[in-house]
């Protein structure tokens, strides 16, 4: 297979150092993320595009391969095409008819060339020739450059022809590795993870920063959405996963803080430690999810005054959106689901929290607070590699394990509903559920409570995971699946 991968176009404006140091990062990329599946991918740039050949020939390998492309920052479109040398016009309408002859008969179509190159003929000739041809040859019922029902397409390089077969559309922005590093604060929630999927996507790197308010399942609802993000949109580079224990940090707050500023105070704080985790990583940003007075802590004073705690540059890339369109983008690009499913930790409450909060106030609010208890969540800070972070997690979880499922028994097949899609688990005589990991927190407790429940995925890490979870939540009905 062949594709040509079309750069986002305000690559191609930079000037010509930038343009090649993109594209070069973007090359670099597109090998990381396909090593895998094919070690032996050619990726070789071009001024405006790049070129990439794989022997692989595997159905479900080349879609793996379409879908990761298809997440990629950097990369415009990609096009799907046979490469012949470039002959006279009579070879290339062979070639195009090759393609797409069957698929003209009683159809409206409409010849598409793009050529670089210098040639004695323009683009606009050879439309204009294979399309009378095709039409003579193939039976189509007409041409029509406005609306055809086939759009044959090809592109001429120098002395090379490509007949394109298919197009795929990606997400845009600058590749990621060619900007700078950013520190992502992640809740989980709709804001955060749209937050960090739009930085990923304009081609700047985000680390996570999760500051766990008390809740070990809200901690993995977090991991696993931050996981999801990353091996989607952004595993071409190796970024760190921050938690921070921020109970202490809370109790202190909840004891010595005035109820109407609690909320302010919390995120000064929150903004304190990453500015701290920030300063040790050597990032020069933070980024939040907040959007422009979506609750109390987000309206203009309230954010001047959370940012006089940091030097660091703060980006809110949702600042001006709406609920909808971030849920709606959300749902986009994956993570609404696991929005809806994450375990919540409201940690404060005000009854009636300041919306114009001023700066003295706050400051003397926080006088009572004891700064060597936030000292001491940063020392506690895990810092993980988000690839081995689930892995982590789970290296010291024990919990039964069985390699056989038993009549009366029911097997849940907690993996990505994608994953779960393409390559189903069948066994003969036992039931088998699907329930996604991230809602099986949420879901567990409408089950029979009368069965035996057995939990499975690939590597058995998520499974222990969530089985030891469940079982710490008072359900003695669960154990995992590892089939020998």
């Amino acid at each position: 297979m062949k594709l040509i991968v079309k750069v986002f176009p305000e690559i191609t404006i930079k000037s010509r150092p930038v343009r090649m140091r993109f594209i070069r990062q973007l090359a670099k990329n597109i090998r990381a993320v396909l090593r895998d599946l094919d070690p032996a991918v050619v990726v070789n740039g071009v001024w405006d595009n790049l070129e990439l050949e794989t022997r692989v020939s595997e159905p479900k390998i080349l879609k793996e391969m379409t879908e990761r492309l298809s997440c990629m920052p950097g990369i415009a479109h990609f096009l799907q095409v046979d490469e012949y040398p470039l002959g006279d016009f009579d070879d290339i309408l062979a070639k195009c008819k090759l393609h797409y002859g069957d698929a003209l008969a009683g159809k409206i179509f409409s010849v598409r060339c793009k050529r670089a190159g210098k040639h004695p003929f323009s683009s606009m000739d050879v439309e204009k020739y294979v399309g009378s041809q095709l039409r003579q040859q193939c039976g189509a019922a007409g041409i029509s450059l406005k609306d055809p029902q086939v759009e044959v397409r090809i592109e001429i390089r120098d002395q090379r022809l490509f007949v394109i077969h298919s197009q795929h559309d990606s997400i845009g922005g600058y590749p990621l590795g060619s900007l700078e590093q950013t520190l992502v604060l992640m809740s989980g929630g709709f804001d955060s993870t749209v937050a960090a999927y739009q930085i990923m996507r304009r081609g700047l790197m985000g680390h996570f920063c999760f500051f766990n308010l008390g809740g070990r399942a809200h901690e993995l609802g977090v991991m696993e959405v931050a996981h999801f993000i990353w091996k989607k949109y952004g595993s071409s580079q190796r970024v760190l996963f921050v938690s921070v224990p921020f109970e202490e940090v809370l109790g202190e707050i909840l004891g010595k803080v005035d109820n109407s500023h609690m909320g302010v105070i919390l995120k000064r704080m929150m903004l304190r430690a990453a500015s701290s985790i920030a300063d040790r990583l050597h990032i020069d940003a933070l980024v939040t999810g907040e959007a422009i007075s979506q609750v109390s802590s987000q309206t203009l004073p309230n954010l001047s005054v959370i940012d006089c705690v940091t030097e660091k540059l703060v980006l809110r890339p949702l600042i001006a959106s709406h609920k909808q369109d971030i849920i709606d983008t959300a749902i986009e690009i994956g993570t609404a689901d696991f929005a809806r499913h994450m375990p919540e930790y409201c940690g404060v409450i005000s009854v009636n929290p300041k919306t114009a909060a001023k700066r003295g106030r706050v400051e003397h609010e926080e006088k009572e607070f004891d700064m060597a208890i936030l000292e001491r969540a940063l020392e506690n800070a895990r810092l993980v590699p988000i690839d081995r972070v689930i892995d982590e997690l789970g290296q010291d979880i024990q919990v039964e394990e069985v390699g056989e499922a038993l009549a009366g028994q029911i097997i849940i097949d907690i993996r990505h509903p994608d994953d779960a899609e393409d390559d189903p688990l069948e066994i003969a005589g036992i039931e088998v559920q699907t329930m996604p990991f991230y809602a099986v927190n949420a879901r567990f407790k409408e089950l029979d409570p009368t069965r035996q429940y057995l939990l499975y995925c690939d590597k058995g890490v998520m499974s222990r995971l969530h089985a030891h979870h469940l079982l710490s939540e008072g359900h003695a009905n669960v154990r995992v699946y590892r089939p020998s």
